[in-house]
């Protein structure tokens, strides 16, 4: 192959893309709409808090509307000498968002049922809610008829909640602390990311191959070309493409971020006191009880903390450690390792896809083995966050088809380096071979028109000399 004939189709290929409004759209509107995303997201949480809703209550036990009378967040109103049949007819015109009816109490069984009914669907935290007042209730009420005294203080005592703190071990026996959701968060991030882009943009030369051939452009090309030489060219231009807009998308976020930091993020925290960024973390799942209310301590007093206290450290504070315990220097270059190689993978699949067909509707069928493994490893990174060390994960993250994807779900969690540089050379000798057999596929296809091919007809071409 002709190095120079390469560069040249590089150039026009990235040259071409670059100048599109699509790319020029899409690079500058991705940004602003995470951004935006982010912006909002924090905005709604800080800023907006849900309607409290208006319920009626028929309590025909007498032990369960006491409870819900103490709940904060729901106004309950008490309609226990309504009978359910009527109440099912007026709660609405009465001005409530929904009816609760609770049986009557169940002596046999020791326990009550619970209805709930309203106009639209309430939703699980209302359910849950009610579910949690009842099952109160009927418990106080159980201990109750055991008549000893003080039963509820002495149950009460012998609850107990222990905090479990994560420590990881390197070899020197240095321990630093670690949280496994942020691990998991991050694992699936890269996961998603790597998935995305591969199929994004092996999809963009898909399309530029099937643009060039369906127009007989080709045909102009390939006279001063060789086919594999377009194909490589292609390849790399689109690739060059892909991390020009990648670290674009990376640098404006940042910035835009970054101004929202700066004009709103100072006033955002003085205007959020303890008790309402409590709340928030309730909202995104966070336990209030692992939250603290101090700030993050520096590792080294988290450290003499631990060992000083039987109180473990916040939520927050673990946080923050365990994202600066994580090797951002490996996963950065890692990522853009596997990116690289897994796109350029990948990418001669879906050309040597391109160049079998003339539009894009013919390509579904064609497209089946490759989207296959590329769906198996995105679901073999929900494993991963569970034991990053099964069989099943590890194997998926050597396995070259899937290892782009699994093995940056694996990192966070940390990999032998031997498995990184095996699964890399696995990898980069796959790619040689695939690319050879993807181009002879090219250099056929890419001037066969006016007929629908199958994969009978590629593994000919393949064959032909």
């Amino acid at each position: 192959m002709n190095l120079r004939i390469i560069k040249t189709v590089i150039a026009r290929e990235y040259m071409t893309k670059v100048k599109k409004k699509s790319f020029l759209l899409t690079t500058f509107l991705v940004p602003i709409l995470f951004a935006g995303a982010v912006i909002v997201m924090s905005l709604i949480m800080s800023k907006v808090g849900d309607r409290p809703m208006e319920v009626a209550v028929v309590d025909q036990s007498g032990i369960v509307m006491p409870y819900m009378d103490g709940d904060k967040g729901n106004v309950y109103h008490d309609y226990s000498s309504e009978s359910p049949e009527s109440m099912k007819q007026r709660f609405e015109a009465l001005g409530m968002d929904a009816l609760v009816v609770v049986s009557k109490l169940d002596t046999v069984a020791r326990n009550v049922s619970v209805q709930a009914y309203s106009k639209k669907p309430l939703g699980v935290d209302f359910s849950s809610t009610v579910r949690r007042h009842a099952e109160d209730a009927v418990e106080a009420w159980r201990i109750g008829t055991y008549q000893i005294e003080g039963l509820d203080k002495i149950l009460e005592e012998v609850k107990s909640k222990v905090d479990v703190t994560e420590y990881t071990m390197d070899e020197s026996g240095k321990e630093t602390i670690s949280e496994s959701g942020i691990y998991m968060a991050l694992s699936m991030i890269l996961g998603i990311f790597i998935f995305m882009f591969i199929t994004m943009f092996g999809s963009m030369v898909m399309s530029s191959v099937i643009e060039e051939k369906s127009s007989r452009v080709i045909e102009v090309l390939i006279s001063s070309a060789k086919a594999t030489e377009l194909m490589f060219g292609k390849i790399i231009g689109v690739a060059l493409v892909a991390l020009t807009q990648f670290l674009l998308w990376i640098l404006l976020t940042l910035v835009l971020l970054g101004v929202f930091g700066g004009l709103l993020g100072k006033n955002f925290l003085q205007n959020n006191d303890p008790a309402q960024m409590m709340e928030m973390a309730q909202g995104m799942g966070v336990p209030a009880d692992q939250l603290g209310t101090t700030l993050p301590m520096d590792p080294s007093a988290m450290s003499a903390a631990a060992d000083t206290t039987a109180t473990a450290p916040s939520e927050m504070s673990v946080v923050m450690t365990t994202l600066a315990n994580i090797p951002w220097g490996q996963l950065i270059i890692a990522f853009f390792i596997y990116f690289i190689l897994g796109y350029l993978l990948y990418a001669s699949f879906f050309a040597a896809i391109g160049s079998a067909v003339e539009n894009e509707a013919d390509t579904q069928q064609l497209q089946i083995p490759i989207t296959v493994p590329l769906m198996i490893a995105y679901f073999i990174v929900f494993f991963a966050f569970r034991n990053p060390d099964s069989g099943v994960v590890v194997w998926g993250s050597m396995i070259p088809f899937t290892s782009p994807i699994v093995m940056l779900a694996r990192i966070p969690y940390g990999v032998p380096m031997w498995q990184l540089v095996v699964s890399i050379l696995v990898l980069a000798l796959t790619f040689v071979a695939c690319a050879w057999v993807s181009a002879k596929i090219y250099r056929v296809g890419i001037l066969i028109f006016g007929k629908k091919s199958s994969f009978k007809d590629l593994w000919n071409w393949l064959k032909q000399k």
